[in-house]
């Protein structure tokens, strides 16, 4: 495990630089890392030193850089600026520095898993005001398009609604955000949960939250999961709240099985070479009831839907590299529901507050922790999955 100390730039707010002549002699301000050539017309004010922040950013198809960028401002009445005080990167992230993510743009900075201190609202933003702590949807939307009004909030039709943050827009791999429409995008966190508590609730834990409750999960079922990554845990622990007959984890890394048998010992756990009669016999209707795809390859799509009993539920909620073949000729006959579980941020106030219950817990998944200007380290670290990295957290 990677504990890392929190880095404060030279050029932090707190800090300022003031550059006086006197008598024709230039004054070198004490503590200033670097030196520069003075003129009359030269002069640092607070507010530039203010508007500058480091940010990650996606800059061509598989290269990400630190950076620095002016801090975001509020740019409608409806918008936030959060100042982000944890931070995590996603598998997504990834998909969009391999160009696996055509919408994202060039140039924006990535991330939208984080949590933070309200620094401004707009004037129509009444649900949180500054000082508050908030996590942050990673679905932005505008709560009145037809399907915001139906719960699914993941496709407001509003241009900046949807996957934006991280993505078309500046997301939270950064000092500060801009968060749209933040009256829907934030959620206060309670006072007796922690930022690393809180720090999943608008991304996997949510995406987890809304997969399991479009499975329609029942006590009498039996169901898998395929997949024990961070998603994959996240789905697992929204479904234990649903209290089935049994859970099946399938996952082939030796170190996330021993994690899953190590945090949840009453879990059921088989491997891929094995999934399909391990299924069979511990299920009572010839497979799973109600099978989760959260691994994203062409071989655990085939599983899930090989796994799954004649008129199961299959939910779709991992992301994938590239297109897939349905086979449907050999699936015709078993009357599979597949539905597709993309995130929703609609649920994150009710997340909060089974986490506050103590009926969710997610922070064994935080394996490793790094400075905002070592997320490079950070990054090589989760794209190679080392050291037994689940998730990290971004400081």
């Amino acid at each position: 495990m990677h504990q890392k100390q929190t880095f404060n730039m030279c050029y932090n707010s707190k800090h300022t630089t003031k550059v006086n002549l006197l008598s024709g002699l230039t004054k070198k301000f004490i503590g200033l890392q670097f030196m520069k050539s003075l003129s009359l017309s030269f002069k640092v004010s607070i507010n530039q030193q203010k508007n500058i922040m480091l940010a990650y950013t996606y800059l061509q198809k598989g290269k990400f850089g630190l950076r620095e960028k002016p801090k975001p401002k509020i740019t409608d009445a409806r918008d936030a600026i959060v100042r982000v005080t944890l931070g995590s990167i996603c598998t997504s992230d990834l998909h969009i520095k391999h160009g696996s993510v055509p919408r994202a743009v060039p140039g924006i900075t990535v991330g939208h898993e984080m949590v933070g201190i309200v620094e401004e609202v707009g004037t129509n933003v009444t649900s949180v005001k500054p000082g508050d702590r908030v996590s942050v949807n990673v679905e932005t939307f505008c709560g009145k398009c037809f399907f915001c009004h139906r719960g699914y909030v993941n496709n407001c039709t509003d241009p900046n609604g949807g996957w934006a943050l991280g993505c078309r827009i500046d997301g939270g791999q950064a000092e500060y955000v801009r968060v749209p429409y933040a009256e829907q995008g934030l959620n206060r966190i309670p006072d007796t949960v922690s930022d690393e508590q809180a720090l999943f609730v608008g991304d996997v834990l949510a995406t987890g939250f809304w997969a399991t409750r479009i499975s329609e999960i029942t006590e009498e079922d039996t169901v898998l999961i395929i997949g024990a990554g961070p998603t994959g845990i996240c789905t697992l622990l929204c479904s234990i709240l649903k209290n089935p007959k049994h859970i099946i984890v399938c996952e082939k890394s030796p170190e996330r099985v021993r994690f899953i048998r190590e945090h949840y010992p009453d879990i059921l756990i088989t491997t891929p070479d094995n999934c399909k009669e391990f299924v069979l016999e511990n299920s009572d209707h010839g497979g799973a009831d109600v099978v989760l795809e959260v691994a994203g390859t062409e071989d655990s799509f085939r599983m899930a839907w090989e796994c799954a009993r004649p008129n199961a539920i299959v939910t779709i909620v991992a992301l994938y590299d590239k297109p897939l073949i349905f086979p449907l000729p050999d699936m015709y006959g078993k009357n599979l529901i597949f539905k597709t579980g993309g995130v929703d941020g609609c649920d994150c106030a009710e997340i909060l507050r089974l986490i506050e219950e103590g009926k969710i817990d997610t922070t064994p998944l935080i394996t490793h922790r790094f400075a905002l200007n070592e997320i490079e380290e950070a990054y090589r670290v989760f794209e190679n999955k080392l050291d037994g990295v689940i998730k990290i957290a971004i400081y």
